[in-house]
């Protein structure tokens, strides 16, 4: 599996560090927030080896901290993953091999992992790109919830430095160049807006998953394909 790395070009290493950055740093807010918060140093790590899914921690440690119960908490969980269902047929192909390395890259299914997939036409470099994201974002989440838990215990309450904020801001800087497209500005545009207005009314995640409503734009906007011979088509 390792020599699919070599399609990988500089350019594609950069982008990934970048999002494993900032993961890093939301990993920290994770395991800084959970033990500040009271829970013992092992919830977080263990969270973060076995579920390894980001916002659904956050939730679920959200929903615990403020007295809800693991009931409660697991529900917020499987709202929010309840897209990596669709994500899991999008990225079936690439996870070729035995059925370790199939329940591994399954195991390690993220939206950012999903989306690097998605940046290459090519087999071969998507596949890399899936691998390359999956276990950089793996290795460097569970590092800086470690590094976090430790810092929740020495400082107490650490939910007020929103380290999180950095997390959002490099996807949305990698996102912006490749808005490109009118059609992918407006669906962005409109996913965006959506949740903006339903997150002050809805649990956390909902808003998210009902801005894949943006969609719609692909639909009623459809791609025209200029015939053969035509200067646009080249």
């Amino acid at each position: 599996m390792w020599t699919i790395f070599q399609t990988l070009t500089r350019r594609d290493w950069m982008d990934v560090l970048l999002v494993c950055g900032a993961t890093t740093i939301a990993g920290v807010s994770f395991g800084a927030i959970a033990t500040g918060g009271g829970l013992p140093f092992w919830v977080p790590l263990a969270m973060s080896t076995i579920v390894f899914a980001g916002a659904s921690q956050f939730a679920a440690v959200g929903v615990v901290l403020a007295g809800g119960g693991p009931v409660a908490a697991v529900l917020a969980g499987l709202v929010l993953n309840a897209r990596h269902l669709p994500f899991g047929f999008s990225v079936a192909g690439l996870l070729r091999g035995g059925l370790l390395q199939k329940l591994l890259g399954s195991h390690l299914l993220t939206d950012e992992a999903l989306a690097f997939s998605l940046k290459d036409s090519n087999p071969e470099r998507a596949r890399a790109l899936y691998w390359a994201c999956a276990i950089g974002l793996y290795v460097l989440w569970n590092v800086g919830t470690f590094a976090g838990a430790l810092l929740g215990q020495a400082v107490g309450d650490a939910s007020a430095l929103g380290l999180d904020a950095a997390f959002p801001a490099v996807l949305l800087a990698l996102v912006l160049p490749a808005l490109k497209d009118a059609r992918l500005r407006l669906a962005a545009g409109l996913g965006a807006a959506i949740a903006f207005v339903l997150t002050p009314v809805l649990p956390a995640g909902v808003p998210v998953l009902a801005a894949l409503c943006g969609l719609v734009v692909f639909i009623v906007w459809p791609r025209t394909v200029p015939p053969e011979g035509d200067p646009a088509h080249d």
